[in-house]
């Protein structure tokens, strides 16, 4: 039998054999007849979306042709040649942030350890449709491990920032667990637009990025400093250095199709 699925790690749950990906434009007909495909439209250039690999995607999948947990090893690595700091150990946000922590840990050659433990019965926050359910479910989902924090200087990775009020609860209690310094490190440029192409951004108002620079944010999430990955690096970290592969128009502006 044939399967189809959004991610790779599907096919291991069952043990299926992984074949390819289907390409951007192609129709897949699986009948009694076994199966084919076919491109019914003019080819055009591939937009992959690329927040795919900084966030939505799960770790252990296949994706666009590489290993996602690699590829966001190699964002932390490019964001350690971008935005050195001193510090004694770096932390992720689990879970999205522990692959690019760990790579910001290898090219800063600044310890990785567990800073905060992630409960797994909480969903993804910034998805949450109210600020006060948004606000307490950074509460119930990340607590801090006071003694890998206490006297240390931390940086703290994560994957994007969108309104900002969960990585200021983040730098808030990092520093009442006894962190003395706390840096922000982002492995993906300011997501200052929305998306029109199916994943659930917000409106470009709700949007930190869209109306505030990288210091006004660093002084609203309280942070001792915060360092973003350059949108250069983020695509050359992807495999795509020349910015043609992917749509990244959530951090750039630049949507691949004319919006109305």
């Amino acid at each position: 039998a044939f399967v189809v699925a959004s991610e790779t790690t599907a096919f291991d749950l069952i043990e299926a054999e992984y074949i390819r990906e289907i390409e951007p434009g192609e129709m897949v007909v699986i009948d009694e007849k076994g199966l084919r495909s076919s491109f019914p439209f003019a080819r055009k250039a591939p937009h992959r979306c690329i927040f795919e690999l900084v966030y939505f995607a799960r770790p252990d999948s296949q994706l666009f042709g590489q290993p996602v947990f690699e590829v966001r090893k190699r964002f932390g690595r490019q964001l350690a040649q971008e935005k050195p700091i001193a510090a004694d150990v770096v932390i992720a946000v689990p879970d999205s942030g522990v692959p690019a922590a760990i790579g910001y840990s290898e090219a800063s050659g600044i310890p990785y350890d567990v800073g905060l433990i992630r409960s797994h019965y909480v969903g993804r926050t910034f998805i949450e449709p109210q600020q006060s359910i948004r606000h307490f479910g950074v509460k119930l989902k990340l607590a801090p491990v006071k003694s890998t924090l206490q006297g240390k200087r931390v940086i703290v990775v994560d994957d994007s920032i969108v309104r900002g009020t969960t990585s200021r609860k983040i730098v808030k209690m990092l520093k009442a667990s006894g962190a003395t310094e706390v840096h922000l490190r982002i492995s993906s440029p300011p997501t200052a637009w929305p998306c029109f192409y199916g994943i659930d951004t917000p409106s470009r108002k709700e949007l930190i990025a869209a109306s505030h620079s990288v210091d006004e944010i660093a002084r609203y999430v309280t942070a001792d400093s915060l360092g973003y990955l350059s949108l250069q690096g983020l695509h050359g970290a992807a495999g795509d250095p020349e910015g043609k592969s992917f749509c990244s128009a959530c951090f750039s502006g630049q949507y691949p199709t004319t919006l109305s």
